[in-house]
């Protein structure tokens, strides 16, 4: 049986990430997959209480402490749930991976690419996505998207330096490797963006078939 496809999505705070790895979910039901959609922190019930701890608005957790947590629930979660339903020809699509702790950590946190690199790869076992899509939006704007919603984390409470320094890692990241990343304008109008994330998992597609 083939590995099933797993996309993963990525980006600032507010970018919509949920939203469009919700639609392209949607839309590979639609074109016949099986699919798992699926997030981090939060895919097992480890995950789950891993969450809580760590996006708690009120709660404080030091930056080495938040680090390993998120990488004890990508242990779970890619042994748990990614890599069973990859093995079993499922398409994965996931809110979040490694590329936020290379982010989030790694540089908005100063621990270090290098050292977040060497954990992660014991944490996911080596396991990285056929396709990530960045969805690329001014930190300010993502920011003013999640007060419109009402509910901020503790992370989305960093300073705006903090989360600018995030973005400009992502982007980093996806200049580093061109044949996994594809950027895209979260600016767009929802439906504009869910049909180029169509486009990019449709070429995808077709090269894994070829």
């Amino acid at each position: 049986m083939a590995r099933g496809m797993f996309v993963t999505f990525e980006g600032v705070e507010g970018c919509g990430k949920s939203t469009q790895a919700r639609l392209l979910a949607g839309f590979l039901r639609k074109s016949g997959r099986r699919v798992l959609l699926t997030f981090e922190p939060g895919g097992t019930p480890l995950g789950r209480r891993i969450r809580k701890a760590l996006l708690e608005p009120a709660g404080r957790v030091v930056p080495l402490a938040e680090w390993l947590l998120f990488e004890a629930d990508r242990a779970a979660h890619v042994r748990q749930v990614v890599l069973p339903a990859l093995r079993h020809g499922v398409s994965v699509v996931c809110d979040r991976y490694s590329d936020s702790s290379r982010a989030y950590q790694g540089f908005g946190r100063g621990i270090g690419l290098g050292r977040v690199d060497a954990v992660d790869r014991i944490a996911t076992g080596g396991l990285k996505p056929d396709l990530t899509i960045l969805l690329d939006l001014p930190a300010g704007a993502g920011l003013a998207r999640v007060r419109r919603r009402g509910r901020m984390t503790r992370i989305d409470r960093e300073r705006a330096r903090f989360h600018g320094l995030v973005r400009r890692a992502f982007l980093r990241l996806a200049r580093r490797e061109p044949r996994r990343f594809a950027v895209v304008d979260a600016r767009e109008p929802v439906r504009a963006v869910a049909g180029r994330v169509r486009m990019l998992v449709s070429c995808l597609d077709g090269r894994r078939r070829g």
